[in-house]
């Protein structure tokens, strides 16, 4: 999910105005404090249980032992962050319910994931998602991917943490420092104690705080403007309620097509192959509940999108019937759902704490997730397989030492944003800009047998090369535009939602009343085109490498790294079809008996397929027999 949030600093009120700002009673602070309590009471108890007999596998993957509901809850935490929950109702608020109908991307968004990526590393007994691509290409590609990952997550956790607090100074007058080391500190102590099992319950805590928050404003913001159905009335009257916009222009800011297609990509590159996400599948005690816990998230998504819209709507009647006043008029886009929120529930001591609290919730489910990767990818991709030989004891120092160091570097990136001034839009549209190159990094390596080392490194630094051309130009063109954006396409500068949104959100330009031309007119594609657009530079161009540099050729390739495309789609045909195409019946079983995905033992226990020797298959053996002609046409 991504949304278009001002992070600029609001003017000022007008000198000789007098304002007075909304100020916290104590209940609130209590429901406050309380909220980070509760979060490193649970870190903490996951921690000293069991204190001397944890295990690096504990610490990192939760023994895999992890059921499907918290799970489920772990994985929207992880997607609604912060400046999701001050994103949706803003944009809302100024451009109408078009946003709503990225909810149409989260099917497929979710479908392709569960049926598709989490099978393949599940089975291949993963710990980090980009352990995978040294079994698919090799050492060095693995690493090309991991460092990539760790440079997008320590810029974005700087801007997670800083931003949301800029916002809550601005609005309330808490301390801002303060609120930062509270969330990286409290942050920092139960993800690095207490690992991921402890980072998995405490996002269930806190995914319930952010719902009762949310729920709250709703509530009370409707019943003081006349219920849901006068809002709904306000908002069609005033032209806030959206119809299908099927523009197929992708230079348009929001469209049906955009959201709903572009949205999948998007959604492919954080629940496909992004690792705080890909970690929470394997740490599911079986394959079925890594697949049930992506499929749970499917609803949890959609009642997370309605409830940010109704917020939105309910803020947008309210200040028709109470205008904003001067400060709230000049304040930046993301600061209006905290200012709307200190209007309706001033006098209601406790409820605005608990919005708060909810706020911060997002922000601390969304660090801790990125601390614990960064410690897993850091140390089972650049420190494992240089030093096989760690201890179990010194590898559980190392990975605790790692999550502290991350919660440090990440206090460090908060404040080097504070100094960054405009500069800021640039480093978190960084986040944004990597996501697709990494998605079509791994679908490279998992849809095309022939796709080779060289090809995937050329194609992934392809990739990274369009996605910040294009990222930067925007970014630049926005900068040196002294034109005023559009009352339906335009938009600040924005934050992107989550971790992966880690799903590849940018900074959109503001869409200007004339219609750029030239480069102008390349800079302005649709922030949820930029993962599809960059995906698929990566996928074209590793291709084109891999078949000028002979393809898979002496060159091993391990059978389940594949997943097969064409096999699968004609398995659905008619039997006559398929013997027309001399490929026979392609079941589940014929898939089994050629390797492609091994077979699970009885007992279900997967192995770990890194046990076994590989088989060696260059391009010879797509070749000369009808049980193969499938993965022949898959290697062109």
């Amino acid at each position: 999910m991504s949304v278009r949030v001002s992070t600029s600093v609001p003017v000022s009120p007008t000198s000789g105005t007098s304002v007075s700002m909304p100020a916290f009673s104590l209940v609130d602070y209590v429901v406050f404090v309380l909220l980070l309590v509760l979060s490193l009471a649970i870190g903490l108890y996951h921690a000293c249980r069991g204190w001397g007999r944890h295990t690096v596998g504990e610490l990192l993957m939760a023994n895999r032992k992890m059921g499907c509901l918290p799970v489920a809850l772990s994985l929207l935490a992880t997607f609604q962050s912060a400046v999701a929950i001050l994103g949706v109702p803003s944009e809302i608020y100024r451009f109408g319910t078009q946003y709503w109908f990225l909810g149409c991307c989260y099917f497929l968004g979710l479908l392709i994931p569960a049926h598709i990526f989490i099978p393949v590393f599940y089975r291949l007994h993963l710990t980090s998602a980009y352990e995978y691509l040294e079994l698919r290409f090799n050492k060095a590609v693995r690493v090309c991917g991991t460092v990539t990952f760790i440079f997008q997550m320590v810029i974005y956790m700087g801007v997670v943490l800083y931003a949301p607090s800029l916002a809550l100074n601005a609005v309330t007058g808490f301390d801002l420092w303060l609120s930062v080391l509270a969330l990286g500190i409290v942050c920092t102590i139960y993800t690095a104690l207490g690992g991921l099992k402890a980072v998995i319950w405490t996002d269930v805590f806190q995914t319930v705080v952010m719902f009762l928050g949310q729920l709250a404003v709703i509530t009370v913001g409707s019943a003081k403007v006349g219920g849901l159905g006068h809002v709904w009335a306000v908002a069609s009257q005033h032209g806030r309620i959206s119809g299908f916009e099927l523009n197929p222009d992708p230079f348009v800011r929001h469209t049906f097509w955009t959201l709903a297609i572009g949205g999948v990509f998007m959604m492919l590159s954080l629940y496909g192959v992004n690792q705080a996400q890909v970690q929470r599948y394997l740490s599911s005690r079986t394959e079925k509940a890594a697949v049930l816990s992506c499929y749970a998230v499917f609803p949890f998504q959609q009642v997370s999108l309605c409830v940010g819209s109704l917020i939105g709507l309910v803020m947008f009647t309210y200040y028709q019937e109470y205008p904003m006043s001067i400060q709230q008029a000049q304040a930046a886009p993301d600061q209006f759902v905290l200012y709307f929120v200190m209007d309706i529930l001033k006098g209601l001591p406790g409820l605005p704490g608990l919005f708060i609290a909810c706020l911060f919730s997002g922000s601390l489910s969304t660090i801790s997730s990125a601390f614990n990767s960064l410690a897993t990818v850091t140390m089972e991709d650049l420190i494992r397989p240089w030093f096989p030989e760690f201890s179990e004891a010194r590898a559980i120092m190392l990975s605790r030492g790692l999550a502290f160091g991350y919660g440090l570097l990440c206090l460090g990136m908060a404040y080097i944003s504070s100094q960054m001034g405009p500069v800021l839009q640039a480093a978190i549209s960084i986040f944004g800009m990597v996501g697709g190159p990494l998605l079509g990094l791994f679908c490279l390596g998992m849809f095309f047998p022939c796709a080779n080392p060289p090809g995937a490194i050329v194609g992934l630094l392809s990739g990274l090369v369009m996605a910040f051309w294009i990222g930067i130009g925007s970014i630049v063109t926005s900068m040196g535009s002294s034109m005023p954006p559009s009352s339906t396409n335009g938009s600040n500068f924005s934050l992107p939602t989550n971790l992966t949104v880690a799903t590849a959100t940018t900074l959109m330009p503001l869409t200007t009343v004339s219609r750029p031309t030239g480069l102008r007119r390349f800079y302005s594609l649709s922030y949820l085109w930029y993962s599809a657009h960059n995906s698929t530079t990566v996928i074209v161009v590793g291709l084109i490498v891999s078949l000028l540099t002979g393809r898979m050729r002496g060159r091993s390739l391990n059978p389940a790294t594949i997943y097969p495309v064409l096999p699968k789609f004609l398995a659905l045909l008619p039997l006559s079809w398929q013997k027309r195409l001399h490929c026979g019946s392609y079941g589940q079983d014929h898939l089994m008996d050629t390797g492609v995905f091994p077979e699970k033992p009885r007992n279900g226990v997967l192995g770990d397929s890194r046990d076994k020797e590989p088989m060696a298959l260059d391009d010879t053996a797509y070749q000369g027999s009808s049980s193969t002609c499938i993965l022949q046409e898959t290697s062109l």
